[in-house]
């Protein structure tokens, strides 16, 4: 079975901890090589993140783990890349035509 190489998704978790400690707990997992949070979205009380996670064998039960362990909870997996290199979305025709309509 094939290694998850990248991982996104959009998590919602409150305004403790930080993002960066967040980061950080996520970036000290095995098999996690780099980690990007970005701020989306902030309330009084939460925060909706997009965190984009990379690395040569990413676990995902490991990466919810501490969303959850934090307090949050994880809305949607947004992409998923596998296998032995990542592989970049390429844009098509079709891609072009829907922002022109």
């Amino acid at each position: 079975m094939s290694n998850i190489r990248r991982l996104v998704l959009d998590v919602l978790k409150p305004q403790l901890p930080s993002i960066i400690n967040f980061a950080k707990q996520l970036a000290d997992l095995e098999g996690v090589d780099g980690v990007d949070v970005s701020l989306i979205e902030m309330d009084s009380k939460s925060e909706s993140v997009k965190i984009t996670c990379e690395g040569r064998n990413i676990n995902y039960s490991e990466i919810e783990e501490v969303i959850i362990n934090n307090g949050g909870t994880v809305h949607s997996v947004d992409k998923v890349a596998t296998g032995s290199t990542i592989v970049e979305e390429v844009s098509t025709q079709q891609d072009t035509e829907s922002t022109l309509a």
